[in-house]
């Protein structure tokens, strides 16, 4: 629902209401019961959410192909580094080191 911003025409009070855009305008003041109008607001931030908003989102394919040769010329060389566990090889504790 969208925040409306209004203010007093007798006092100046300036205050904002969350309301539906079905909804009346406010008509009376809530200080000084004097009549209100609605003021044209900056509205709020734009939120952007899920895929397509971001520069990585879209890369071209020229991009995408010197991102995958430069990350395969990379990858040979990070394997050798991390040594692989043996999924078999059962983890020693300290009741087997006592035995």
């Amino acid at each position: 629902m969208p925040t409306y911003e209004y203010e007093c025409t007798a006092c100046g009070h300036q205050f904002e209401e969350v309301q539906k855009m079905t909804d009346k305008p406010l008509e009376i003041c809530p200080e000084c019961k004097g009549k209100v109008r609605r003021r044209i607001s900056g509205g709020a931030g734009v939120l952007f959410k899920g895929s397509g908003f971001y520069i990585t989102d879209h890369r071209s394919e020229s991009y995408k192909k010197r991102a995958k040769e430069e990350k395969d010329k990379t990858q040979p060389r990070l394997e050798k580094e991390i040594p692989k566990k043996s999924p078999d090889r059962k983890r020693e504790t300290k009741q087997d080191k006592e035995k």
